[in-house]
């Protein structure tokens, strides 16, 4: 008989105490983790109400930036050289067209589809959101955007859009001055980032590349609006909720006389070289022209790998602005600036004389530096020799003087220095020394270095920008001009003139020399060149070697390539009395500088000179 199981008694007073210890705790917890959350309600709802409201919106709000438009571009008179011209694309919403492939082919036969375009229009499908507008066709014409009109029923999801872009209705004529817009590449972000200018830029695809429209990028550039649309998680518009404008860049207004630029494109009638027209009154720049030159356009809408290839293998270089860029021998050029430091130095008084045989010989040397005109000038002084351009007379300055006071002389005038014009595009030149010519090529300087410097030749180049400068001074009688390109500025309220920067004076030791070479080259354009002009004018001619000849050879043009033979120059200015356009001219390869560069400086002064008396009488 199994035992009977025992009967558990229980403490129903312990257990009692027991239940009440877990009720009291498993409320505590319940009481501390409602406190928790009210707290937690408390932050979220009341303490950082604004961040998650922000954060919110910013989920739901989308802010679309709005491009300004592109200031425009003015000559002094106020004639529109650069503009702000309607182009129209079309675009596709890639959700609304139900068959891609099929409406493409559809289209092609209304509008034509290159297969790069359709190639480029695939590839960016793939990484595209499918209820965003797509970009099919840049530029389409006034007939293809009339053709899809009539036909867009045809084609649901498609479009055309309108937009504006840079154009230059002058094409080719003013862009080593204007420069052109571009579409913005890594480089240009780069900058942009870390000058702190990004985010103006967020709704803008170009930008300036060379000339003014870089230069003056941040006042042709404007601020940019924006719109605050509505959107869905998936990042769909639902309504527009605010729109600020943006503020259009300003208007500029430049020195340029677009009627002289244009007389001075037809002068050059496409030859290679430059021609810069300064008023010495202020150093605003009247013209500024390069040739040979390209169109702009080209650019701002992005211009293909063979078109660029083309342009930057080009012999003749196009892309070079040969009017700051172009390093040429000054040549005869620069002899009046020569002849005014030898009377400063008291080398030579006006009345001093120089026979010329057709040669000059450095003291005990057998070498025969020629005077251009073989069997030479004779007796000549400082005016005859200018007037003359005779070698000989400045061959033996220049050993008077040395080298060194030749470059500390010419530096004010700007030779062997950037002039501080307002592009980027400007080489400084080269104003040689014996210093200089040490740290270029660790090499001694030698005298006959010093017999080529005294007539334009050897290491010295200038720029056509620091020929017209170095004349306006001489012009000028030493006051000094910053040459400049901006005239003024208009924005939404005002049209201000932008300051004239005056540096400081030369000042001679006798001011009478200044009247001395300036009367020279008043002889000198009325010796030939302008002796029948109704005004005053003066003038200096030059013929710059581009290859060495040997003492004991002739000169042929005929029988070297093209691309050697002599550059051609001239600096001019008018009226002598009181000068109002100071003009530089080099023609490359094209010979003697007083045959060939002398007649497309009397044509342009003719131009600038008869216009203004006509334009007084009217």
């Amino acid at each position: 008989m199994a035992p009977k199981k025992r009967i558990t008694m229980h403490d129903h007073a312990a257990e009692a105490s027991l239940f009440k210890r877990r009720a009291l705790f498993t409320f505590a917890c319940v009481v501390i983790l409602l406190g928790v959350l009210l707290a937690n309600l408390y932050h979220l709802q009341i303490l950082s109400y604004t961040d998650y409201e922000t954060r919110s919106n910013d989920n739901r709000i989308r802010v679309v930036p709005v491009a300004p438009s592109r200031g425009l571009i003015f000559d002094r008179h106020g004639k529109l050289l650069a503009e702000n011209q309607p182009f129209f694309s079309l675009e596709l919403i890639p959700e609304k067209v139900k068959d891609i492939p099929a409406a493409l082919t559809e289209l092609s036969a209304l509008i034509p589809l290159s297969a790069d375009e359709q190639e480029e229009f695939k590839k960016s499908l793939k990484y595209h959101r499918r209820f965003k507008p797509l970009t099919l066709k840049n530029r389409l014409s006034e007939s293809e955007v009339a053709l899809f009109s009539v036909n867009r029923h045809r084609f649901p999801g498609i479009s055309v859009v309108a937009g504006l872009k840079r154009h230059y209705p002058y094409n080719g004529m003013m862009t080593h001055a204007l420069g052109y817009v571009g579409r913005i590449n890594d480089r240009d972000r780069a900058a942009l980032q870390r000058n702190d200018l990004w985010k103006n830029y967020a709704a803008t695809k170009d930008i300036g590349k060379q000339g003014i429209e870089k230069f003056y990028e941040n006042l042709l550039h404007g601020q940019p609006g924006h719109l605050e649309e509505e959107v869905n998680n998936r990042g769909r518009t639902i309504r527009t909720l605010k729109s600020v404008p943006p503020v259009p860049g300003q208007d500029i207004y430049l020195t340029l006389d677009l009627n002289l630029q244009e007389k001075a494109v037809e002068l050059l009638d496409g030859r290679r070289g430059s021609i810069v027209a300064i008023d010495p009154r202020d150093g605003g720049i009247l013209a500024m022209v390069s040739s040979p030159t390209y169109d702009p356009n080209l650019f701002v809408h992005g211009i293909s790998s063979k078109a660029y290839g083309e342009l930057l293998n080009s012999r003749s270089r196009p892309l070079i602005n040969r009017a700051t860029q172009g390093q040429y021998a000054p040549a005869s050029t620069v002899k009046p600036h020569i002849a005014l430091l030898g009377l400063e130095e008291k080398t030579i008084t006006a009345k001093t004389r120089v026979w010329d045989p057709g040669f000059w010989q450095i003291p005990g040397v057998e070498r025969k530096y020629r005077d251009w005109k073989r069997w030479g000038h004779g007796w000549v002084d400082v005016n005859s020799a200018l007037i003359g351009s005779c070698d000989t007379y400045f061959y033996e300055l220049a050993y008077k003087t040395g080298v060194d006071k030749i470059s500390h002389f010419m530096q004010p005038f700007g030779f062997g220095e950037r002039t501080g014009v307002d592009i980027f595009e400007e080489s400084a030149g080269i104003m040689p020394s014996k210093d200089w010519k040490r740290m270029r090529y660790n090499q001694p300087w030698y005298i006959g270095d010093t017999i080529s410097v005294g007539i334009g030749q050897g290491y010295w180049t200038s720029t056509p920008l620091q020929l017209a400068n170095a004349t306006a001074i001489m012009a000028n009688k030493g006051r000094r001009f910053v040459p400049h390109l901006l005239k003024s500025i208009k924005d939404s309220t005002a049209k201000i003139n932008s300051p004239v920067d005056e540096m400081a004076p030369i000042v001679l030791k006798d001011p009478n020399n200044w009247d001395i070479i300036n009367d020279a080259m008043r002889d000198t354009a009325h010796n030939k060149r302008f002796k029948d002009a109704s005004y005053t004018a003066a003038m200096k001619t030059g013929t710059a070697q581009v290859i060495n000849v040997a003492a004991d050879a002739k000169y042929d043009a005929d029988t070297i390539d093209e691309h050697l033979r002599d550059n051609a120059l001239v600096v001019a200015y008018a009226p002598f009395e009181n000068p109002k356009i100071v003009l530089a001219v080099v023609l490359e390869n094209a010979g003697w500088g007083g045959a060939n560069a002398g007649p497309v400086a009397r044509s342009l002064l003719d131009e600038y000179m008869l216009r203004d008396s006509w334009e007084s009488i009217q």
